[in-house]
């Protein structure tokens, strides 16, 4: 069994605050989207608890850039392009058929690459793409009456409204992707025990196989 020392305190401590705040303004959220049912939070008392969780969750994603260009962390999200779209084949082969037929993972963790080319074009997508247009759009709404009141022919509001509503749902289909990819390690809580102690473990019979494939 050999280990690597991946998930340093700081991105472990954001990773979970991280999580924490999402669902926080999952629910809040649809609080305020669905008022009324009664399940969920009244909405004067949703309103301010996702504002709260919002204004945390852009110190959090700032905290989350910053980190990555100070520390060795941001390597990660380096990418690699030549045979970029062969790894990236490989990868959704595996996680769309070999998974379920007990093939080897085409993937070796190593200290320089964490992350697989799916995951880290994925995690690249919604951390700089999705994360900051949601958070745009959330701050937008907090400061809706600075802005004009039509927006390409359309009401301003309505449009900040349908964008921070699409990215969202964009943004919950990843935690569930997320959620399930979290479960396809050597075993059901390989990949979480990782993000709860820093240390990603894998049999040596994996890496020699692996290491033979490359």
């Amino acid at each position: 069994m050999s280990a690597l020392y991946l998930y340093p305190v700081w991105l472990r401590l954001w990773h979970w605050l991280n999580a924490l705040l999402f669902v926080v303004l999952i629910l809040t959220g649809a609080s305020m989207h669905f008022s009324g049912t009664s399940w969920l939070l009244p909405f004067d008392t949703a309103v301010p608890i996702h504002n709260t969780a919002g204004i945390l969750l852009t110190i959090s994603w700032i905290s989350f850039v910053i980190g990555n260009l100070v520390t060795p962390n941001g390597r990660h999200y380096h990418v690699r392009f030549r045979g970029l779209f062969k790894r990236l084949f490989a990868q959704m082969t595996y996680y769309g058929y070999g998974i379920f037929h007990n093939a080897p993972h085409p993937f070796h963790v190593t200290e320089n690459e964490k992350l697989n080319t799916l995951q880290q074009l994925s995690y690249i997508g919604v951390m700089y793409g999705l994360m900051p247009l949601l958070i745009i759009s959330g701050w937008s709404f907090l400061y809706s009456v600075y802005l004009p009141e039509t927006l390409f022919g359309l009401g301003t509001l309505w449009v900040i409204a349908m964008a921070h509503l699409t990215l969202a749902y964009f943004l919950v289909l990843f935690l569930i992707v997320h959620m399930y990819i979290i479960t396809t390690g050597e075993t059901l809580i390989t990949n979480l025990r990782a993000m709860l102690t820093g240390w990603h473990r894998e049999s040596d019979h994996d890496n020699c196989a692996n290491a033979a494939r490359d």
